[in-house]
């Protein structure tokens, strides 16, 4: 089989923000203890963070991470992590059915963050509590002195304001599983309120209002529409959240599913311009598509979880060599719409639906979805081009033109180079790829990185944490300006080009 992709330095996407490789952090399982909070682990730093997991997150290269939920964050007191840990309650966490000890709070978290070389993305409490807490937060994590909550700040020894410059207004409201629930209407008023009261107190914060839970939510629309009359002056960004499965076991359908993000950020898109028109508004609202991930494997075993443990192991998905080719067909679904999704978060970052696992006092390894991500996070930065693609395609329920070949590519003129990535959706064809460089005349191949495995569902463990990795044998040859690359049957790869 033969493709063929043209690069133009005029067709252009947009400039790719970098918070487009953000990650979550949710108070659900073992993210946080045992993830990456374990004083007792031989790794940990002083504040008791595990400095195995740490090295890898720092490899992921994550500029910003959702905090602290999730579904958790309609039940949270922000203040209950705050202050002396010898005095912090110990919560019924409604949302998972878990004991919180709140060892770690936004006093830690946002610490944590720093040494991850990464910003906080910070979620306030819609669904049991309201403006008059967020304004609270808001006053203890940024503003100065001379204030209640700001001084209660530096007296538990942080003089400086923590500075988050990006709050999510609550999380998933339009969601029957979430503590205390929402219509549009109701929630698009306690939002637009809640905006005005976070804004006042530091008006260079930027807020995300939430769309409905996902694609498939009878609310979907109807909801973001109603939500944006409210909100639309206040609110810089709306949020997506999305998850996929393979229930049906079926590659064919189960790679396409990237065509339905790339349908759902269209449609809010659309929506979002409706309103503009509507409002006859200059200001353009971008998109947060802050939870995507594969997420299927852990539910079976999640039922026969007890309740109300501490740190319980839930939602621990172990991924194959198939999820993390969807995860990289993914992130080039959101590459490729980078000119409105300025922000998303591979959800979540450690043991919860994640590229990272831990054993409790044993080791940290790698997933197979890791890879993709790190790949594209590092080196996804720049502009990103528009794919003018030839493929053959195959035909399923998820649409009658899958291409074979899904890429995109990135000019990053900071350091000088061209990169393409691409996921070879054929079971069983090899494809001679050209790419045409006749706008980048003076490219050289760096190298040519893949991701082949002759086992779908293999998987990394603990006990062989590198059965499913990269390597830098892929085939790219350059002949004049155009260069062919050898994409063999179901792989991910990243080509990298110095101009």
């Amino acid at each position: 089989m033969k493709a063929k992709l043209t690069l133009s330095k005029i067709s252009k996407i947009g400039s790719i923000d970098k918070r487009i490789y953000g990650s979550f952090i949710e108070h659900l399982g073992r993210a946080v203890y045992g993830g990456i909070y374990e004083p007792d682990h031989e790794t940990s730093d002083d504040m008791g963070f595990r400095q195995d997991v740490m090295e890898l997150i720092k490899e992921l290269n994550i500029p910003i991470v959702r905090y602290p939920g999730g579904n958790f964050v309609s039940g949270y007191r922000w203040e209950d992590g705050i202050g002396d840990k010898a005095k912090r309650p110990r919560r019924l966490d409604l949302a998972w059915k878990s004991i919180e000890t709140n060892e770690v709070g936004v006093d830690e978290f946002q610490e944590w963050a720093e040494r991850a070389n990464s910003d906080v993305m910070m979620a306030v409490n819609l669904g049991t509590r309201g403006p008059r807490e967020a304004q609270d937060i808001v006053e203890y994590c940024n503003f100065p002195g001379g204030t209640y909550y700001s001084d209660l700040r530096r007296k538990n020894g942080f003089e400086k304001p923590f500075d988050i410059r990006v709050w999510c207004l609550g999380n998933e409201m339009d969601g029957p599983w979430q503590t205390c629930a929402k219509t549009a209407e109701e929630y698009g008023r306690i939002a637009c309120e809640t905006a005005k009261i976070m804004k006042w107190v530091d008006p260079s914060i930027e807020l995300v209002a939430c769309g409905s839970s996902s694609l498939t939510m009878p609310t979907f629309g109807d909801w973001e529409r109603t939500v944006l009359e409210h909100t639309y002056d206040y609110v810089d960004y709306i949020s997506l959240h999305q998850y996929y499965n393979n229930y049906e076991n079926d590659p064919d359908v189960f790679l396409a599913r990237s065509l339905e993000m790339e349908t759902f950020i269209e449609s809010v898109v659309a929506i979002c311009d409706s309103v503009k028109a509507k409002k006859h508004s200059k200001k353009t609202i971008n998109l947060s598509f802050d939870e995507w991930n594969v997420w299927f494997h852990s539910h079976g075993q999640d039922k026969k979880v007890e309740p109300w443990g501490v740190a319980p192991s839930l939602l621990e998905d172990v991924y194959t060599f198939e999820d993390a080719l969807l995860v990289g067909c993914l992130l080039i679904a959101l590459v490729k719409h980078c000119d409105r999704v300025k922000m998303a978060c591979l959800a979540q970052l450690v043991n919860v639906i994640a590229p990272i696992m831990t054993e409790n006092g044993g080791t940290a390894w790698a997933q197979t979805i890791f890879y993709p991500f790190m790949h594209v996070s590092n080196y996804g930065r720049g502009t990103a081009l528009k794919p003018i693609l030839e493929c053959e395609t195959y035909e399923n329920k998820i649409s009658d033109k899958v291409p074979y070949v899904e890429t995109v590519a990135v000019h990053n003129e900071e350091k000088n180079e061209v990169v393409v990535f691409a996921v070879n959706r054929s079971a069983d064809q090899t494809i001679d790829f050209s790419i045409d460089l006749s706008e980048f005349r003076n490219a050289k191949l760096v190298e040519h990185t893949e991701m082949i495995h002759s086992d779908l569902k293999a998987t990394n463990t603990a006990s062989n944490p590198k059965n499913v990795v990269p390597s830098t044998t892929g085939t790219t040859n350059i002949d004049g300006i155009t260069a062919i690359a050898t994409l063999k049957p179901y792989s991910w790869n990243v080509i990298r080009f110095a101009l």
